[in-house]
């Protein structure tokens, strides 16, 4: 689990394709010596697991669906990435909770002055629209920001000045690749519904409701 708060910007110093998937080797520095083998690092957005680690790098296996869904798939030797250790149970959670499961690749739009910051612009594609909310949080390579405007195609997040320095957003350019994650809440909402716990409130009006089987005691039992 990670919380979208970027620790340290790397970069890709290996990146090589393999028969299914890829071995991507990630040149850090801070978050190194905290890293041991078998654990979980968000690379932009990624949760990866380090495999090796290198005196001033680690390495990290990429499955073909992590390629399919990700930028990791265009990405090239030198670019910088978002990295982030997995949440330890006492730590902040100074964002929102993320898995490092990308959903989908977007797009950087624009980047324009917004006050004392900015206010950046993403594509996203349409299979995504029904996770985003006005004010709604998503991970943008990794970063948990807040959607503070939204359209059907695309989103927009207002982003402070050292959100900007301390990732790779002030490195993105028009029409770069950027890895979505939408919320994990609105995805089990959308369950539950699909499953029949939870009355459909888009049921046409008049017809017969259904007593919702998402209960108290069903939560409980589900670990929540």
């Amino acid at each position: 689990m990670f919380t979208g708060i970027v620790e340290e910007v790397g970069t890709i110093r290996e990146l090589r394709f393999q028969a299914e998937g890829a071995a991507i080797t990630v040149a850090a520095k801070n978050i190194l010596p905290g890293i041991v083998i078998g654990d979980s690092v968000a690379v932009n957005g990624v949760c990866l697991t380090a495999v090796r680690l290198l005196t001033d790098a680690f390495v990290c296996d990429i499955s073909e669906e992590t390629l399919q869904r990700s930028a990791f798939r265009n990405a090239g030797i030198g670019a910088r990435v978002n990295l982030e250790r997995a949440l330890a149970v006492n730590g902040r959670l100074g964002g929102h909770i993320m898995q490092g499961h990308v959903d989908d690749v977007g797009r950087m739009i624009s980047r324009t002055p917004s006050g004392g910051g900015f206010e950046i612009s993403f594509s996203f594609p349409c299979a995504l629209e029904r996770y985003l909310v006005y004010k709604g949080s998503i991970a943008v390579n990794g970063i948990s920001l807040t959607i503070a405007a939204l359209g059907k195609e695309s989103f927009s997040a207002a982003v402070i000045p050292h959100t900007l320095s301390a990732t790779n957003l002030g490195e993105l350019k028009p029409g770069d690749p950027v890895n979505l994650e939408t919320d994990i809440l609105g995805k089990y909402f959308e369950r539950y519904f699909q499953l029949g716990l939870a009355e459909n409130p888009e049921s046409p009006h008049g017809s017969q409701k259904t007593e919702s089987r998402l209960t108290v005691e069903y939560l409980v039992e589900q670990g929540f």
